[in-house]
Protein backbone atom coordinates (compact mmCIF):
# COMPACT_ATOMS: atom_id res chain seq x y z
CA UNK A 1 0.00 0.00 0.00
CA UNK A 2 1.16 3.79 -0.88
CA UNK A 3 1.41 6.05 1.70
CA UNK A 4 1.41 10.08 1.34
CA UNK A 5 4.89 11.33 2.49
CA UNK A 6 3.42 12.89 4.94
CA UNK A 7 1.67 10.41 6.16
CA UNK A 8 5.30 8.43 6.58
CA UNK A 9 7.04 11.49 7.96
CA UNK A 10 4.57 12.07 11.10
CA UNK A 11 4.24 8.30 11.64
CA UNK A 12 8.35 8.26 11.90
CA UNK A 13 9.60 11.32 13.07
CA UNK A 14 6.88 12.72 14.76
CA UNK A 15 4.67 15.76 13.84
CA UNK A 16 7.88 18.39 13.35
CA UNK A 17 8.59 16.09 9.83
CA UNK A 18 4.69 17.72 8.45
CA UNK A 19 7.20 21.48 8.48
CA UNK A 20 9.90 19.85 6.41
CA UNK A 21 9.61 19.95 2.64
CA UNK A 22 8.54 16.76 0.61
CA UNK A 23 11.22 14.85 -1.51
CA UNK A 24 10.48 15.86 -5.31
CA UNK A 25 8.27 14.07 -7.12
CA UNK A 26 9.66 12.20 -10.48
CA UNK A 27 7.61 13.37 -13.53
CA UNK A 28 6.64 12.30 -16.34
CA UNK A 29 4.31 10.39 -13.47
CA UNK A 30 4.33 5.96 -14.19
CA UNK A 31 2.27 3.81 -13.31
CA UNK A 32 4.58 1.43 -10.55
CA UNK A 33 4.43 -1.62 -13.02
CA UNK A 34 5.51 0.39 -15.76
CA UNK A 35 2.33 -0.01 -17.68
CA UNK A 36 0.42 2.89 -19.36
CA UNK A 37 -2.74 1.67 -17.94
CA UNK A 38 -4.52 0.18 -14.70
CA UNK A 39 -7.86 -1.55 -15.31
CA UNK A 40 -10.04 -3.55 -12.44
CA UNK A 41 -13.68 -4.20 -12.27
CA UNK A 42 -14.31 -5.90 -8.38
CA UNK A 43 -16.29 -5.19 -5.04
CA UNK A 44 -13.56 -2.86 -3.66
CA UNK A 45 -15.02 -0.26 -5.85
CA UNK A 46 -18.54 -1.04 -3.74
CA UNK A 47 -17.16 -0.62 -0.35
CA UNK A 48 -18.59 2.42 1.06
CA UNK A 49 -16.67 5.11 3.67
CA UNK A 50 -18.31 6.19 6.76
CA UNK A 51 -19.25 9.62 5.35
CA UNK A 52 -21.64 7.95 3.03
CA UNK A 53 -25.15 9.35 4.13
CA UNK A 54 -27.89 7.45 4.77
CA UNK A 55 -30.49 7.94 2.21
CA UNK A 56 -27.78 7.26 -0.53
CA UNK A 57 -27.82 4.05 -2.59
CA UNK A 58 -24.92 1.91 -3.72
CA UNK A 59 -25.01 0.41 -6.85
CA UNK A 60 -24.68 -3.81 -6.84
CA UNK A 61 -22.69 -4.59 -10.05
CA UNK A 62 -19.04 -3.20 -9.90
CA UNK A 63 -17.99 -1.17 -12.80
CA UNK A 64 -14.88 -1.68 -14.81
CA UNK A 65 -12.38 1.19 -14.32
CA UNK A 66 -9.26 1.96 -16.33
CA UNK A 67 -6.47 4.58 -15.20
CA UNK A 68 -3.77 6.37 -16.29
CA UNK A 69 -1.71 9.20 -16.55
CA UNK A 70 -2.23 12.30 -19.46
CA UNK A 71 1.33 12.00 -21.54
CA UNK A 72 3.16 15.45 -21.68
CA UNK A 73 3.75 16.17 -17.63
CA UNK A 74 7.36 16.25 -18.03
CA UNK A 75 8.20 18.37 -15.49
CA UNK A 76 6.82 19.77 -12.48
CA UNK A 77 3.82 22.18 -13.01
CA UNK A 78 2.56 24.52 -10.33
CA UNK A 79 0.94 22.24 -10.36
CA UNK A 80 -0.57 20.27 -13.52
CA UNK A 81 -4.06 20.36 -13.02
CA UNK A 82 -7.70 20.08 -14.58
CA UNK A 83 -9.75 22.90 -14.44
CA UNK A 84 -12.31 23.14 -17.98
CA UNK A 85 -14.80 20.68 -18.66
CA UNK A 86 -14.05 18.05 -21.15
CA UNK A 87 -16.33 16.15 -23.88
CA UNK A 88 -17.03 13.26 -25.17
CA UNK A 89 -17.83 12.90 -29.18
CA UNK A 90 -17.58 10.74 -32.08
CA UNK A 91 -15.97 7.94 -29.97
CA UNK A 92 -13.31 9.65 -28.00
CA UNK A 93 -12.89 11.66 -24.99
CA UNK A 94 -11.56 15.25 -25.50
CA UNK A 95 -10.16 17.10 -22.30
CA UNK A 96 -7.89 19.85 -21.40
CA UNK A 97 -4.81 19.90 -18.63
CA UNK A 98 -2.15 22.61 -18.24
CA UNK A 99 0.59 23.54 -15.64
CA UNK A 100 -0.69 26.76 -13.91
CA UNK A 101 2.43 28.44 -15.17
CA UNK A 102 2.99 32.14 -16.44
CA UNK A 103 5.96 34.42 -17.34
CA UNK A 104 6.23 36.98 -14.15
CA UNK A 105 4.68 35.16 -11.90
CA UNK A 106 5.35 31.84 -10.10
CA UNK A 107 6.80 30.00 -13.09
CA UNK A 108 9.47 27.56 -13.01
CA UNK A 109 12.20 30.01 -15.86
CA UNK A 110 13.61 26.03 -16.69
CA UNK A 111 10.66 24.96 -18.08
CA UNK A 112 9.49 28.50 -19.97
CA UNK A 113 5.91 30.04 -19.60
CA UNK A 114 2.69 28.50 -19.19
CA UNK A 115 1.19 26.05 -21.03
CA UNK A 116 -2.15 24.16 -21.58
CA UNK A 117 -2.86 21.57 -23.57
CA UNK A 118 -5.79 19.62 -25.50
CA UNK A 119 -5.65 15.49 -25.75
CA UNK A 120 -8.05 12.63 -27.28
CA UNK A 121 -8.65 9.73 -25.89
CA UNK A 122 -9.72 6.95 -27.66
CA UNK A 123 -11.16 4.27 -25.36
CA UNK A 124 -10.44 1.22 -27.60
CA UNK A 125 -7.18 2.31 -27.93
CA UNK A 126 -6.58 3.19 -24.47
CA UNK A 127 -4.11 5.98 -26.08
CA UNK A 128 -3.80 9.72 -26.19
CA UNK A 129 -3.02 12.08 -29.27
CA UNK A 130 -2.19 15.53 -28.09
CA UNK A 131 -4.34 18.14 -30.64
CA UNK A 132 -3.36 21.40 -28.81
CA UNK A 133 -0.35 23.17 -27.28
CA UNK A 134 -1.03 26.87 -26.09
CA UNK A 135 3.03 27.62 -25.69
CA UNK A 136 3.45 26.08 -29.25
CA UNK A 137 0.31 27.72 -30.60
CA UNK A 138 0.95 30.94 -29.44
CA UNK A 139 4.80 31.22 -29.62
CA UNK A 140 4.76 34.43 -27.36
CA UNK A 141 7.95 36.44 -27.26
CA UNK A 142 10.36 36.06 -24.12
CA UNK A 143 8.88 38.18 -20.84
CA UNK A 144 4.92 37.96 -22.94
CA UNK A 145 2.17 36.67 -20.42
CA UNK A 146 0.93 33.25 -21.67
CA UNK A 147 -1.72 31.43 -19.87
CA UNK A 148 -1.00 28.27 -18.26
CA UNK A 149 -4.68 27.28 -17.69
CA UNK A 150 -7.87 26.46 -19.96
CA UNK A 151 -10.25 27.16 -17.99
CA UNK A 152 -13.11 27.07 -20.12
CA UNK A 153 -15.30 24.49 -21.47
CA UNK A 154 -14.23 22.32 -24.75
CA UNK A 155 -17.12 21.90 -27.15
CA UNK A 156 -17.31 20.56 -30.54
CA UNK A 157 -19.20 22.71 -33.35
CA UNK A 158 -20.87 21.93 -36.39
CA UNK A 159 -17.54 22.15 -38.32
CA UNK A 160 -16.36 19.40 -36.08
CA UNK A 161 -13.61 21.50 -34.45
CA UNK A 162 -13.25 21.76 -31.00
CA UNK A 163 -13.61 24.94 -29.33
CA UNK A 164 -12.43 26.35 -26.06
CA UNK A 165 -10.52 29.82 -24.35
CA UNK A 166 -7.35 30.33 -22.51
CA UNK A 167 -6.91 31.55 -18.68
CA UNK A 168 -4.25 32.58 -16.72
CA UNK A 169 -1.91 30.65 -14.42
CA UNK A 170 -1.24 32.73 -11.24
CA UNK A 171 -3.16 35.96 -10.59
CA UNK A 172 -0.86 38.21 -10.79
CA UNK A 173 0.23 38.24 -13.77
CA UNK A 174 -2.09 39.33 -16.06
CA UNK A 175 -0.36 42.85 -16.26
CA UNK A 176 0.57 45.80 -18.82
CA UNK A 177 4.45 44.59 -17.29
CA UNK A 178 3.82 41.49 -19.05
CA UNK A 179 2.55 42.77 -21.91
CA UNK A 180 -0.98 41.39 -21.16
CA UNK A 181 -3.76 42.03 -23.60
CA UNK A 182 -6.08 39.69 -22.72
CA UNK A 183 -6.54 35.84 -22.96
CA UNK A 184 -7.68 33.67 -26.31
CA UNK A 185 -10.15 31.77 -27.88
CA UNK A 186 -8.97 28.73 -29.62
CA UNK A 187 -10.01 26.02 -31.70
CA UNK A 188 -8.23 22.49 -32.99
CA UNK A 189 -9.31 19.81 -35.26
CA UNK A 190 -9.16 16.19 -34.53
CA UNK A 191 -9.55 15.04 -38.16
CA UNK A 192 -6.30 16.61 -38.76
CA UNK A 193 -4.58 17.83 -35.23
CA UNK A 194 -4.59 21.41 -36.81
CA UNK A 195 -5.16 23.97 -34.06
CA UNK A 196 -5.37 28.02 -34.48
CA UNK A 197 -6.33 31.17 -32.48
CA UNK A 198 -9.67 32.29 -33.00
CA UNK A 199 -9.49 35.58 -31.34
CA UNK A 200 -7.25 37.22 -28.91
CA UNK A 201 -8.87 39.45 -26.24
CA UNK A 202 -12.35 39.47 -27.20
CA UNK A 203 -13.02 41.52 -24.03
CA UNK A 204 -9.44 43.52 -23.68
CA UNK A 205 -7.34 42.74 -21.05
CA UNK A 206 -9.65 39.86 -19.15
CA UNK A 207 -9.43 36.55 -18.71
CA UNK A 208 -11.95 33.92 -19.97
CA UNK A 209 -12.30 31.21 -16.89
CA UNK A 210 -15.96 30.34 -18.49
CA UNK A 211 -17.89 29.79 -21.72
CA UNK A 212 -20.23 27.83 -23.82
CA UNK A 213 -20.76 26.86 -27.65
CA UNK A 214 -23.73 27.16 -29.65
CA UNK A 215 -22.21 24.39 -31.70
CA UNK A 216 -25.25 24.83 -34.40
CA UNK A 217 -25.25 28.56 -34.67
CA UNK A 218 -21.68 28.83 -34.59
CA UNK A 219 -21.52 31.36 -31.16
CA UNK A 220 -19.06 31.65 -28.49
CA UNK A 221 -20.47 32.56 -25.37
CA UNK A 222 -17.70 33.74 -22.67
CA UNK A 223 -17.95 34.83 -18.86
CA UNK A 224 -14.59 36.84 -18.08
CA UNK A 225 -12.11 37.73 -15.13
CA UNK A 226 -10.59 41.05 -15.17
CA UNK A 227 -6.34 41.58 -15.49
CA UNK A 228 -4.68 43.76 -13.01
CA UNK A 229 -4.68 46.35 -14.71
CA UNK A 230 -7.96 46.25 -16.69
CA UNK A 231 -10.20 49.34 -16.92
CA UNK A 232 -13.40 47.46 -15.71
CA UNK A 233 -12.59 44.95 -13.01
CA UNK A 234 -16.07 43.35 -13.08
CA UNK A 235 -16.76 40.12 -14.69
CA UNK A 236 -18.17 40.29 -18.52
CA UNK A 237 -19.99 38.48 -20.87
CA UNK A 238 -19.17 38.26 -24.09
CA UNK A 239 -20.78 36.60 -27.69
CA UNK A 240 -18.95 36.20 -30.68
CA UNK A 241 -20.16 35.43 -33.71
CA UNK A 242 -17.79 32.59 -34.78
CA UNK A 243 -18.91 32.70 -38.85
CA UNK A 244 -18.54 36.69 -39.28
CA UNK A 245 -15.47 36.62 -36.84
CA UNK A 246 -16.56 39.70 -34.68
CA UNK A 247 -18.16 39.98 -31.23
CA UNK A 248 -21.65 40.07 -31.10
CA UNK A 249 -22.23 41.75 -27.93
CA UNK A 250 -19.95 42.55 -24.51
CA UNK A 251 -21.04 44.09 -21.64
CA UNK A 252 -20.87 43.96 -17.37
CA UNK A 253 -22.91 41.19 -15.08
CA UNK A 254 -21.71 38.28 -16.61
CA UNK A 255 -21.13 34.45 -15.40
CA UNK A 256 -18.00 33.79 -13.52
CA UNK A 257 -18.11 30.11 -13.93
CA UNK A 258 -20.77 28.08 -15.87
CA UNK A 259 -24.20 29.16 -18.33
CA UNK A 260 -26.94 27.19 -18.96
CA UNK A 261 -27.07 26.94 -23.33
CA UNK A 262 -30.64 25.92 -24.61
CA UNK A 263 -29.54 24.48 -27.87
CA UNK A 264 -33.06 24.25 -29.02
CA UNK A 265 -33.54 27.81 -28.76
CA UNK A 266 -29.98 29.37 -28.85
CA UNK A 267 -30.77 31.37 -25.32
CA UNK A 268 -28.36 31.40 -22.90
CA UNK A 269 -28.62 31.78 -19.12
CA UNK A 270 -26.40 32.87 -15.92
CA UNK A 271 -26.55 34.24 -12.39
CA UNK A 272 -24.65 37.30 -12.54
CA UNK A 273 -20.87 37.63 -10.83
CA UNK A 274 -22.33 34.41 -8.82
CA UNK A 275 -20.36 31.55 -7.92
CA UNK A 276 -21.75 30.70 -4.12
CA UNK A 277 -25.82 29.64 -3.69
CA UNK A 278 -28.70 30.59 -5.79
CA UNK A 279 -29.27 33.93 -8.13
CA UNK A 280 -31.82 35.54 -10.10
CA UNK A 281 -31.10 34.33 -13.88
CA UNK A 282 -30.65 36.48 -16.91
CA UNK A 283 -31.20 35.34 -20.38
CA UNK A 284 -29.00 36.07 -23.73
CA UNK A 285 -31.01 35.29 -26.90
CA UNK A 286 -28.88 36.61 -30.13
CA UNK A 287 -31.66 36.61 -32.70
CA UNK A 288 -33.30 39.18 -30.73
CA UNK A 289 -30.62 41.17 -30.21
CA UNK A 290 -29.53 43.66 -27.82
CA UNK A 291 -28.56 42.92 -23.95
CA UNK A 292 -29.38 40.46 -21.14
CA UNK A 293 -32.87 40.33 -19.65
CA UNK A 294 -33.80 39.59 -16.71
CA UNK A 295 -36.27 36.96 -15.66
CA UNK A 296 -38.71 35.75 -12.89
CA UNK A 297 -36.34 32.48 -12.23
CA UNK A 298 -34.24 31.85 -9.67
CA UNK A 299 -31.52 29.05 -9.76
CA UNK A 300 -28.07 27.64 -8.93
CA UNK A 301 -25.53 27.15 -11.44
CA UNK A 302 -21.95 26.43 -10.96
CA UNK A 303 -22.12 23.35 -13.49
CA UNK A 304 -25.08 22.73 -16.21
CA UNK A 305 -25.50 19.29 -18.13
CA UNK A 306 -26.49 19.93 -21.97
CA UNK A 307 -30.07 20.34 -22.50
CA UNK A 308 -31.36 16.77 -23.03
CA UNK A 309 -34.15 15.76 -25.68
CA UNK A 310 -37.25 16.99 -23.09
CA UNK A 311 -35.69 20.44 -23.25
CA UNK A 312 -34.58 19.77 -19.55
CA UNK A 313 -31.53 21.54 -18.44
CA UNK A 314 -30.04 20.16 -14.81
CA UNK A 315 -27.85 22.79 -12.91
CA UNK A 316 -26.13 22.43 -9.32
CA UNK A 317 -25.38 25.05 -6.91
CA UNK A 318 -21.91 25.62 -5.10
CA UNK A 319 -23.18 25.46 -2.15
CA UNK A 320 -20.52 27.79 0.81
CA UNK A 321 -21.57 29.27 4.00
CA UNK A 322 -23.03 26.31 5.64
CA UNK A 323 -25.89 26.01 2.72
CA UNK A 324 -26.10 22.52 0.22
CA UNK A 325 -25.21 22.11 -2.94
CA UNK A 326 -28.62 21.46 -4.65
CA UNK A 327 -29.05 20.20 -7.99
CA UNK A 328 -32.07 22.04 -10.03
CA UNK A 329 -33.76 21.25 -13.45
CA UNK A 330 -34.53 24.15 -15.76
CA UNK A 331 -36.96 23.98 -18.17
CA UNK A 332 -35.85 25.74 -21.49
CA UNK A 333 -39.44 25.74 -22.56
CA UNK A 334 -41.35 27.48 -19.81
CA UNK A 335 -37.65 29.54 -18.31
CA UNK A 336 -38.92 27.78 -15.10
CA UNK A 337 -36.54 25.93 -12.40
CA UNK A 338 -37.10 23.02 -10.32
CA UNK A 339 -35.26 22.16 -7.06
CA UNK A 340 -34.71 18.56 -7.10
CA UNK A 341 -32.85 18.01 -3.51
CA UNK A 342 -29.20 17.75 -2.11
CA UNK A 343 -26.46 16.74 -4.14
CA UNK A 344 -23.85 15.85 -1.69
CA UNK A 345 -23.36 12.04 -0.82
CA UNK A 346 -21.10 12.67 2.10
CA UNK A 347 -18.88 15.64 3.31
CA UNK A 348 -18.01 17.14 0.26
CA UNK A 349 -20.18 19.66 -1.62
CA UNK A 350 -18.44 21.20 -4.07
CA UNK A 351 -19.54 19.89 -7.76
CA UNK A 352 -17.86 21.65 -11.21
CA UNK A 353 -19.04 18.93 -13.89
CA UNK A 354 -22.63 17.53 -14.34
CA UNK A 355 -23.30 15.09 -17.56
CA UNK A 356 -26.72 13.96 -18.63
CA UNK A 357 -26.86 10.50 -20.05
CA UNK A 358 -28.78 10.15 -23.83
CA UNK A 359 -31.86 9.52 -22.17
CA UNK A 360 -32.52 12.34 -20.01
CA UNK A 361 -32.57 10.41 -17.22
CA UNK A 362 -29.38 9.68 -15.48
CA UNK A 363 -27.18 12.82 -14.37
CA UNK A 364 -23.22 11.88 -13.59
CA UNK A 365 -20.83 13.79 -11.09
CA UNK A 366 -17.81 13.87 -8.47
CA UNK A 367 -18.73 15.64 -5.27
CA UNK A 368 -15.02 17.64 -4.04
CA UNK A 369 -13.86 19.05 -7.29
CA UNK A 370 -11.33 21.55 -5.78
CA UNK A 371 -9.77 18.63 -3.23
CA UNK A 372 -11.11 16.54 -0.32
CA UNK A 373 -12.98 13.95 -3.24
CA UNK A 374 -10.62 11.22 -1.37
CA UNK A 375 -12.86 11.62 2.22
CA UNK A 376 -15.52 10.24 0.34
CA UNK A 377 -13.36 7.82 -1.37
CA UNK A 378 -13.97 9.54 -4.47
CA UNK A 379 -17.51 8.52 -5.05
CA UNK A 380 -19.38 8.87 -8.13
CA UNK A 381 -22.53 9.54 -8.29
CA UNK A 382 -25.73 8.92 -10.02
CA UNK A 383 -28.75 11.11 -9.34
CA UNK A 384 -31.86 9.74 -10.88
CA UNK A 385 -34.00 12.42 -12.07
CA UNK A 386 -37.29 10.70 -12.07
CA UNK A 387 -37.12 9.30 -8.39
CA UNK A 388 -34.47 12.07 -7.20
CA UNK A 389 -32.35 9.27 -5.70
CA UNK A 390 -28.45 9.36 -5.68
CA UNK A 391 -26.76 6.28 -5.97
CA UNK A 392 -22.97 5.76 -6.17
CA UNK A 393 -21.91 3.92 -8.81
CA UNK A 394 -17.76 3.48 -7.54
CA UNK A 395 -15.94 4.53 -4.58
CA UNK A 396 -12.22 4.56 -6.36
CA UNK A 397 -10.12 5.65 -3.23
CA UNK A 398 -8.60 3.68 -1.64
CA UNK A 399 -7.99 1.07 -4.43
CA UNK A 400 -6.54 3.14 -7.12
CA UNK A 401 -4.31 4.94 -4.28
CA UNK A 402 -3.29 1.50 -2.88
CA UNK A 403 -2.73 -0.10 -6.21
CA UNK A 404 -1.01 2.98 -8.44
CA UNK A 405 -0.22 5.57 -5.44
CA UNK A 406 -2.38 8.36 -7.07
CA UNK A 407 -4.69 9.77 -4.91
CA UNK A 408 -7.82 11.30 -6.55
CA UNK A 409 -8.55 14.12 -4.72
CA UNK A 410 -11.04 15.94 -6.95
CA UNK A 411 -12.25 17.29 -10.86
CA UNK A 412 -13.57 20.03 -12.66
CA UNK A 413 -13.66 17.63 -16.05
CA UNK A 414 -16.12 14.72 -17.04
CA UNK A 415 -18.37 13.86 -19.81
CA UNK A 416 -20.60 11.17 -20.60
CA UNK A 417 -20.47 8.82 -23.76
CA UNK A 418 -23.09 9.33 -26.16
CA UNK A 419 -23.82 5.50 -25.68
CA UNK A 420 -24.30 6.32 -22.33
CA UNK A 421 -22.09 3.51 -21.08
CA UNK A 422 -18.77 4.94 -19.93
CA UNK A 423 -18.31 8.24 -17.73
CA UNK A 424 -14.96 10.04 -18.36
CA UNK A 425 -13.25 11.81 -15.23
CA UNK A 426 -10.00 13.66 -15.55
CA UNK A 427 -8.59 13.56 -12.23
CA UNK A 428 -6.53 16.51 -10.04
CA UNK A 429 -3.92 13.67 -8.09
CA UNK A 430 -1.92 13.96 -5.32
CA UNK A 431 1.07 10.95 -5.11
CA UNK A 432 2.38 12.62 -1.99
CA UNK A 433 3.19 15.90 -1.46
CA UNK A 434 1.39 19.19 0.19
CA UNK A 435 -1.62 18.98 -2.84
CA UNK A 436 -2.06 17.68 -6.72
CA UNK A 437 0.69 17.76 -8.79
CA UNK A 438 -0.52 15.65 -11.94
CA UNK A 439 -3.59 14.73 -13.76
CA UNK A 440 -4.98 11.30 -14.55
CA UNK A 441 -8.22 10.04 -16.40
CA UNK A 442 -10.43 7.25 -15.21
CA UNK A 443 -12.74 5.28 -17.79
CA UNK A 444 -16.09 3.78 -15.88
CA UNK A 445 -17.68 1.38 -17.50
CA UNK A 446 -21.21 1.47 -16.37
CA UNK A 447 -22.28 -1.93 -15.69
CA UNK A 448 -25.68 -2.44 -18.00
CA UNK A 449 -27.67 -3.12 -15.19
CA UNK A 450 -26.82 -0.25 -13.15
CA UNK A 451 -27.83 2.64 -16.35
Amino acid sequence: MHKSWFVVMATVFGASAWAQKPPALPFPPTLPDGKAVHSHTGDEFLKPPATLRKDVGVAKAAPTVDFLYFPGQDYEGKPWSNWGDSVAANGKYYASIGDHLAVGGKGDPANGTGTGRVFEYDPEKKTFRQLLDTTQLLKMPIGHYTPGKIHSRLDVGSDGWLYCATHRGSTTVTADKNNYQGDWVLRCDPKTGTSEVVERAPVPKHCIPCSVLDGERMIFYGGTAAGTDAKDQGVQFFAYDLKAKKVLYSGPDGPARYMILAKSTGRVYWTPGKEDGVGQLVRYDPKAGGGPVKIDTEIGVRAATEETKGGKVFTVSKGGKGGEATLFAFDTKTEKAEELGPAAVGVNAYITSLDVDPTGRYVYYIPGAHGGSEKDHSAVVQFDTKTKRRKVIAFLHPYIQEKTGATLVGTFSSAVDPKGDKLYVTWNVNRGGKSWDCCALTVIHIPESER
